[in-house]
């Protein structure tokens, strides 16, 4: 996924002819693509041939970051933070646990139409892993105004779409909003650019930064979750997805002063957990934190990258709109009072 690849087909009268483009998710057996753009040696109107091989075709247009949809994305970006514990409800709708560390591990995940599966509402309902966990689901939503913001150079603000009709349905039942967030994404090769100096570390002299396959003690006492210090069950999680890296800047003495984490999957880098210690904030210790992810996601083959951001970050989010990142959708949390 994400990643650009050939569909070679049957054409009529025993031709081969090869499509280029990049697979955004995989449809019902059988299916055709949902756009078809032309390949080298194709004719136009051949549209009925037989498949070899192939996947679907983005949900919308747009560069590849923007063009996979709303659902898709959100599926890579679970497969980036994974839980203790999970389970289906209807055909992809996940419910997860994590001893309740972040709102991400331990809620309902909402992707596509529930169908007739249990009512994800109720408390006492088919799956409580671990006990003692807040009802909590959650439901993305469109943001609108994003490509016409980029083209008039105006800061990429966007506005929500309509609600997730689970939204609506929580709301009607008591829960409360919690954490209206965005998700973002950009091209890596963008990011990359825009925050690594050419020639340079862009560090203070003395400084390094580093990537770790795994958290160090120094790593994890820099990373707060709310402002708190990590349950021990947070080291899972942050080595839970197919691939990641940790990222640490150290100062002249080598103690750890900003961390984030990267974590690759089908074609895409999330990055997740930035902190930076308060004595050494707008030094762009984050963006630089921001461009080792990107070049990291690269070295492995990835294109587009993808990071969550709560909307009354203002801080952050003008950080990450100065490097390349646009919103592609949002989402928000309700949870059960």
């Amino acid at each position: 996924m994400g990643r650009r690849v050939v569909l070679r087909r049957r054409l009529p009268g025993g031709r081969v002819g090869d499509l280029l483009g990049e697979p955004a998710g995989v449809g019902p057996r059988g299916a055709g693509p949902g756009a078809h753009p032309r390949g080298r040696g194709e004719r136009a109107g051949a549209r009925g041939a037989g498949r070899q091989a192939g996947a679907a075709a983005p949900a919308r247009r747009g560069q590849p970051h923007r063009a996979l949809g709303i659902d898709d994305l959100e599926d890579v970006a679970a497969d980036g933070w994974r839980p203790l514990e999970q389970a289906l409800l209807g055909d992809r709708w996940r419910l997860r646990a994590a001893d309740g560390f972040t709102a991400r591990a331990n809620s309902v995940l909402a992707l596509g139409d529930l169908g007739g599966a249990p009512d994800p509402t109720d408390p006492t309902g088919a799956f409580e892993p671990g006990g003692g966990l807040v009802p909590r689901a959650r439901a993305a939503t469109a943001v609108r105004g994003v490509v016409a913001a980029r083209r008039r150079g105006r800061p990429v603000t966007g506005r929500r779409g309509a609600p997730h009709p689970l939204d609506l349905l929580l709301r009607e039942r008591g829960y409360r909003l919690d954490t209206p967030t965005l998700v973002l994404t950009a091209a890596l090769r963008e990011v990359a650019a825009a925050t690594v100096p050419p020639g340079s570390s862009g560090l203070p002299a003395g400084w390094s930064l580093v990537g770790l396959d795994a958290p160090d003690d120094a790593w994890l006492g820099v990373y707060r979750y709310r402002g708190e210090p990590l349950p021990g069950v947070a080291e899972r999680l942050l080595r839970s997805a197919p691939a990641q890296v940790l990222a640490a800047v150290r100062d002249e003495a080598g103690r750890t002063v900003a961390v984030a984490r990267g974590a690759s999957s089908r074609g895409w880098t999330g990055v997740t957990a930035t902190e930076v210690v308060p004595e050494h904030r707008r030094r762009g210790l984050a963006g630089r934190l921001l461009g080792a992810i990107a070049e990291w996601g690269l070295t492995r083959g990835d294109r587009s990258g993808y990071l969550q951001v709560a909307e009354t970050n203002a801080p952050a989010r003008r950080l990450y709109d100065r490097v390349g990142f646009v919103p592609h959708h949002g989402y928000q949390y309700r949870v059960l009072v």
